[in-house]
């Protein structure tokens, strides 16, 4: 079972660099905030594999907790910044 949760872990990491990749090529601000969110979707996911490798779940539970509410937090901050000051939906030209 452990070599299951490693690989579901690896897997997850490989989704992890594609949605890094968006996340800082993104044409628009949407498509980075989109990224840098699933990213942290998955590292709290991550962090329940771990929990369950380690046989600490419930150490590990409150930690993914606590890390997804702060990114939570600060994609809606972004976004809110972004949406006020920068223009969140304005196209970059085309060249």
């Amino acid at each position: 079972m452990h070599d299951i949760f490693l690989y579901i872990g690896l897997f997850l990491c490989g989704l992890m660099v594609l949605s890094l990749y968006r996340a800082i090529v993104g044409p628009t601000v949407v498509d980075r905030l989109i990224g840098a969110n699933a990213i942290g979707s998955k590292t709290v996911v991550i962090l329940v594999l771990i929990g369950l490798l380690y046989e600490r779940i419930d150490m590990f539970v409150d930690i993914a907790l606590a890390y997804a509410m702060l990114n939570f937090i600060a994609v809606l901050g972004a976004s809110r910044y972004f949406q006020k000051r920068k223009g969140l939906y304005e196209e970059p030209p085309y060249k």
